[in-house]
């Protein structure tokens, strides 16, 4: 092999390294220098490696982090629980429907991440065909409501964030070969059983992807507990973004993002080290 044929790898992955340094690399770097500044906006920030603005950035905020993993935990539960079958479905029994129904998964992406969580405000309000439902079915008390409330933060990440489960769950069974439950039945296993020893182990790539796209954002987000929730609905993003840009603490918020974006590399790194990279590549036999 030439020169230049060794050099092509380098060439086809050089924009993608361009784009990680300019828009990840760069950014990480000044944000890890903003960290361990100190001072005020009053008599500006100085870099004097204030590596205090860790510890100080988790003062008094356990509760939001403790909530953000209880929201986060509780909607990727439900889209996990709604997205599987529906991937499934798809999948193995939409037929000609297929490219419509794939259509209506990613179509909400066609409006504004903020207009969706504000439609969802309006549904959710007082006063809407929906909560009037819930009273009905005394899911609701009759005098009480949704909106403001944790159940409103779950709804709307789950609903935000639902897609995101779904496509890598679609893409990993689209891709399952029908031989291998067709010779489970034949070797005597029901429905559930070859469900259960063949199907799902088969498609864990595709829920594990779909769980850490899933959670890593919502865990991160900010903008349904502060629609949709109240002031006792805060969240650790909400935390970050009044440090940012009410308190202007921007030492200890870019501390705080540090230190929960090492939490969520932390699960992962876990999770690799327990299931293997088989899990994210959709290597079975690794993953086993």
């Amino acid at each position: 092999m030439t020169w230049r044929g060794r050099l092509v790898p380098y060439w086809l992955l050089a924009p993608g390294l361009l784009w990680l340094v300019v828009f990840f690399v760069v950014p990480m770097y000044f944000m890890g220098e903003l960290a361990l500044r100190s001072g005020s906006l009053i008599s500006g920030y100085t870099f004097d490696w204030a590596w205090s603005n860790f510890p100080d950035s988790l003062s008094g905020h356990t509760e939001q982090i403790v909530r953000s993993f209880y929201y986060a935990g509780t909607a990727t539960l439900l889209a996990l629980l709604i997205a599987y079958p529906l991937a499934y479905a798809i999948a193995f029994r939409a037929g000609r429907y297929k490219a419509l129904l794939l259509f209506a998964v990613i179509a909400p992406f066609f409006t504004t991440y903020l207009i969706r969580t504000i439609a969802w405000k309006t549904i959710l309000s007082d006063s809407s065909p929906v909560v009037s439902v819930l009273q009905t079915l005394s899911l609701v008390p009759p005098d009480g409501r949704v909106l403001a409330t944790s159940g409103a933060v779950i709804a709307g990440l789950t609903y935000n964030f639902l897609p995101f489960m779904i496509l890598p769950l679609y893409a990993n069974l689209e891709r399952l070969d029908l031989r291998l439950i067709e010779a489970a039945k034949d070797l005597y296993s029901s429905s559930r059983q070859a469900f259960l020893k063949v199907t799902l182990p088969l498609t864990m790539p595709g829920i594990v992807a779909g769980v850490l796209l899933t959670f890593i954002p919502a865990f991160g987000d900010y903008v349904n507990a502060q629609i949709l929730g109240g002031t006792g609905q805060a969240m650790v993003g909400n935390v970050i973004q009044s440090l940012y840009l009410n308190q202007r603490n921007y030492p200890e918020a870019a501390a705080l993002s540090f230190l929960m974006m090492a939490l969520i590399l932390a699960i992962v790194m876990v999770y690799i080290r327990f299931a293997g990279t088989g899990a994210f590549m959709g290597d079975e036999e690794e993953s086993a």
